[in-house]
């Protein structure tokens, strides 16, 4: 079993950044490879960006790329999404994520946090 806890939502204006991060506690957590995905009201659940088990692939919806920059540090088992050039599009429910090989799909992820709450207010 794994644990995810994420933090660092809130609200932030239009062009601002936010940090999220998400702490896991369980099993190994450099065995595993984590996703970030958000939820805006009446919305489905959508893939933002994800990270192999050590980092060295990443992988970015076309959304967020080149504001958001997903980052692991395997001795803290934290997985951190910096997100730069915020917009109001952007708010919604993130979720951290985890499995064992990675993807983009919600239903290949067998691990979530409970979600934070960022708003970007126009």
């Amino acid at each position: 079993q794994v644990h995810l806890v994420e933090s660092g939502g809130g609200l932030v204006q239009a062009g601002g950044s936010l940090r999220l991060s998400c702490t896991a506690s369980g099993r190994i957590f450099s065995n595993y490879a984590m996703g970030w995905f958000r939820q805006a009201p009446g919305k489905e659940r959508e893939f933002v960006v994800g990270i192999s088990w050590d980092g060295s692939s990443t992988y970015y919806a076309d959304s967020v790329k080149g504001r958001f920059t997903i980052s692991r540090d395997n001795a803290k088992n934290t997985v951190y999404l910096q997100m730069n050039s915020l917009k109001p599009e952007d708010t919604a429910v993130y979720y951290c994520s985890a499995n064992r090989w990675g993807g983009s799909y919600s239903s290949e992820y067998g691990y979530w946090g409970q979600g934070t709450q960022v708003t970007v207010s126009s």
